[in-house]
């Protein structure tokens, strides 16, 4: 599959909180006891031959460090995600970042291996850190993929 990448615009934003409310259960994700909003985000999608949407990432530069705050790939091993996160790190180099960092939760084992294999490292584990995430958003549920008690939050960085 030929994947290109596109610079989020404007007349995304519906088609982004689409996205969001479908995969991550409301307009806003959580992470490190912070509410990220899918209209506030910019990002990437990634478009197929025929120009179909199939992926979205959304990113917030913070002075020299750059968090991942989502990613959606929405067919696996296609290299939709690889193309993404490269979009992501290549804007972060061009700001002069630093760091590009992530929060996944300890249930998310496909996202572990894959941000491992694409050079991150786990730096830190925020144990029973989605306790404060519930309180911002009762909709996370207590057990997560695999059946795995949904806790903790892993960060994971990759050096730019």
């Amino acid at each position: 599959m030929k994947i290109t990448v596109q610079k989020l615009t404007e007349s995304d934003r519906g088609w982004v909180q689409l996205i969001f409310r479908e995969h991550w259960g409301a307009e806003f994700v959580v992470s490190r006891g912070k509410r990220h909003f899918a209209a506030d985000l910019n990002g990437f999608c990634a478009c197929d031959e025929q120009g179909d949407r199939v992926g979205l990432v959304t990113y917030c530069i913070d002075g020299a460090e750059c968090e991942m705050v989502s990613l959606n790939a929405f067919t696996k091993f296609g290299g939709i995600g690889s193309a993404l996160v490269d979009a992501v790190r290549n804007v972060a180099k061009s700001a002069g970042c630093t760091r590009l960092w992530l929060i996944t939760t300890n249930d998310n084992l496909d996202a572990i291996r894959f941000y491992q294999r694409r050079g991150f490292r786990l730096i830190a584990v925020h144990a029973n850190a989605i306790e404060i995430s519930r309180r911002m958003k009762p909709s996370i549920p207590e057990i997560g993929n695999f059946g795995i008690p949904l806790r903790d939050e892993l960060e994971f960085e990759i050096r730019l």
